[in-house]
């Protein structure tokens, strides 16, 4: 006997649909006007999120002076000083080796493009000098057209360099403030939130303080042993420019998978043209092996209570942000998305339903967080 299509559950099925469909319209124009908002107070909101970044790793510190009795001024300001010296320090480390070998750096580009069109001069692309000149030309040409757009080119460089220089400025006294009266900001949040928010939303702040602070700790560590490691294997072939290639490995550790594939293509990119084939074939090999006991060892090992993140997700985030955004998306795609993994794991928790016979204390929140009274 055939089954016939009942006209009733047809009906609440559709009104079932379209009252989803609502609801999840509201919900995305919502996030629409919300990221419009934000992008309207970006001004504000880069400095603040690098200050967050910034006060994630020098927290450490200053938790540690301040266990030991030290005032919270002084100790903010103690850390802040010792953080400005570390990074003139690492910014005198890139330019300093990078200013003493540009021409030998130059000199083996120049060798290398050399060597790049006699490959390309014989078999299998055969490509004759006629050809190779006549795109250089065009290419020449193309420049020459657009030089029109120089003096605008100059004062958008010149201004972006002016705005991140005020950016960090403001980054840093942010620190500042963080370190000295972070702890003091969640009671006067819970303080200033009326009914349930009061708990609810100093929770979720502790949680993403957390995961933000396990992310940049753990990312650090593990850029660090590579930039280590990658640095002595260059160091051993006499490749030029070891520590800013170094530093490189270091901060792009904070990218995960793309910024590592960067650092590895540059340092294997002045192996090529300084060392030749051969060396830039063992760098590779050391820049695998490298990246093979960081997925395999380190990250599970550092990184085994921290995100909770799938690497298939991170790469999908990383892509995504670096599409919408550039290198500032590609920067905040891993944190920005734990973030909302953090905020979503608690809306889960929240509509749950209870557990038979729970034991106390475990009435949904993190028993092991404090709550701000």
């Amino acid at each position: 006997m055939t089954a016939t299509l009942s006209s009733t559950r047809a009906r609440a099925a559709l009104r079932t649909s379209a009252r989803t469909s609502g609801e999840l319209l509201l919900v995305l124009l919502m996030l629409a006007v919300a990221l419009w908002l934000l992008g309207r107070m970006w001004s504000v909101v880069w400095p603040l999120l690098i200050g967050l970044l910034l006060t994630t790793l020098t927290w450490p510190p200053t938790r540690f002076l301040r266990r030991r009795g030290w005032k919270p001024a002084v100790t903010a300001s103690v850390v802040t000083v010792l953080f400005l010296l570390v990074a003139m320090g690492v910014v005198a480390l890139i330019a300093v080796p990078v200013a003493s070998q540009s021409g030998e750096l130059g000199d083996g580009v120049f060798k290398g493009v050399q060597e790049l069109r006699e490959w390309a001069a014989g078999p299998p692309l055969n490509i004759d000098d006629a050809q190779i000149n006549k795109a250089f030309d065009s290419a020449v040409s193309r420049t020459q057209d657009s030089l029109g757009n120089v003096a605008g080119a100059v004062v958008t460089g010149v201004s972006t360099v002016l705005n991140g220089l005020v950016t960090g400025v403001v980054a840093l006294f942010l620190m500042f403030f963080f370190l000295k009266d972070g702890p003091r900001f969640l009671p006067w949040l819970a303080r200033q939130l009326p009914g349930r928010l009061a708990t609810d939303v100093p929770t979720v702040a502790e949680r993403a303080w957390n995961t933000l602070g396990a992310f940049v700790r753990s990312q650090a560590a593990v850029g660090l042993i590579d930039a280590v490691l990658i640095g002595l294997g260059l160091w051993i072939l006499d490749v030029p420019l070891v520590l800013p290639l170094a530093v490189l490995t270091f901060v792009s550790a904070f990218v995960p998978i793309v910024g590592a594939l960067f650092a590895g293509f540059v340092a294997v990119l002045i192996a090529l043209v300084s060392n030749g084939l051969t060396d830039a074939l063992i760098v590779l090999a050391i820049i695998v092996a490298v990246q093979q006991l960081e997925g395999n060892v380190l990250q599970p090992m550092i990184q085994s209570r921290g995100l909770g993140l799938h690497a298939a997700v991170i790469l999908l985030a990383v892509t995504l942000g670096g599409s919408l955004f550039g290198i500032v998306g590609s920067l905040l795609a891993v944190p920005v998305t734990a973030l909302i993994a953090v905020c979503w794991d608690y809306v889960r928790e929240q509509l749950s339903e209870p557990s038979e016979g729970p034991g106390p204390g475990t009435d949904g929140l993190d028993t092991d967080a404090p709550v701000p009274s």
